[in-house]
């Protein structure tokens, strides 16, 4: 059976303190690429496999558009969203759906409800239940619907790992990577989500990160339009206060959180980190992928250490602040 690291292989990566009180700890692995994309700091084991969840989305999202998926602007940064199922979000990805010539129906996501809370609210004042559309990760699926009607595949068996969309998905990400896919097994939402070391996933994050829209190569032009379009579009991939709209916005990165506490982050400059927390906590991952980048000289270390002091990390009681999380790296 495959695995990821052990707690013996893992370091300190942030604690959670409340009222000067070190309460929890989160440990896991990280890498840091400099912007040529050579290892500049690695801590724990990069080498052991992780499932990237949805930060491999920012790959996926590169190969439907190769594939033939005619996304552009804010369709493009829905492809590699993990959105917060505002009515906005939900927008776009009937957008891209209509274009395709298709509805809601064709999502084989399960139904969700937003995880905005204020939309969740409506939506049950409404008499509205959960539904497909609604799910953090019916953008890629929409992607992916698109490009089967470009290209002529069927659109039933979409996420079957046999179906030649996602033939098509494996051989990109391998090819971006640089290494063999280790395992398959099945997403949150159904897709298909492919074992890679963590260095692996790293490589692949900053090839996308740092490709040029002038490229001769299709790969890296669509790649460089993703980056683009995703830091000027910022709340497409998230939502309003949420961390990779926050991190964007605030440090003009391409941020892509994944569940179980894998977190990718490429600097302007082309700085990238990977991390996974090994217990699966989202919470601290943002924080740490920040300050590793500005250890690596990518981020202004005050910019972040002001950043830390955002509701995002604060720990919380009797209805108001009391601690913090601090990234320990």
């Amino acid at each position: 059976m495959s695995e990821t690291f052990g707690v013996q292989d893992a370091v300190e990566l942030a604690v959670v303190e409340r009222g000067g009180f070190v309460e929890s700890r989160h440990a896991g692995s990280a890498v840091v690429l400099s912007p040529a994309g050579e290892v500049v700091s690695a801590l724990g084991d990069p080498e052991a496999l992780v499932l990237p969840r949805s930060s491999l989305k920012p790959l996926q999202a590169v190969a439907v558009v190769t594939a033939g998926a005619p996304l552009e602007g804010e369709r493009l940064a829905m492809a590699t969203a993990s959105h917060a199922g505002t009515d906005r979000h939900v927008g776009v990805v009937r957008d891209i759906l209509s274009a395709a010539g298709l509805t809601d129906d064709a999502l084989a996501c399960p139904a969700a409800w937003p995880s905005d809370a204020a939309t969740r609210d409506a939506m049950v004042s409404d008499h509205l239940g959960p539904s497909p559309v609604r799910h953090n990760c019916s953008g890629k699926h929409a992607s992916m619907l698109a490009a089967c009607v470009a290209t002529g595949w069927d659109v039933h068996g979409y996420l079957d790992p046999s179906h030649p969309l996602q033939q098509h998905i494996r051989e990109v990400v391998e090819r971006l990577t640089g290494e063999k896919i280790a395992a398959t097994v099945v997403d949150g939402c159904g897709a298909p989500v492919h074992a890679l070391t963590l260095a692996g996933l790293a490589r692949g994050v900053h090839r996308v990160g740092t490709s040029s829209e002038r490229s001769p190569f299709a790969l890296h032009r669509v790649a460089g339009a993703l980056v683009r379009t995703v830091r000027e579009n910022p709340w497409v991939i998230d939502g309003p206060g949420r961390s990779d709209t926050f991190a964007i916005e605030r440090f003009g990165v391409f941020s892509k959180l994944g569940a179980e506490g894998v977190q990718v982050m490429v600097a302007p400059d082309g700085t990238t980190v990977a991390l996974k927390t090994l217990d699966g906590s989202l919470r601290a991952a943002p924080l740490v992928a920040l300050t590793l980048l500005a250890r690596a000289g990518a981020l202004v270390e005050s910019d972040v250490a002001d950043a830390a002091s955002h509701a995002l990390f604060s720990v919380q009681g009797g209805g108001r602040e009391v601690g913090r999380i601090r990234a320990t790296v």
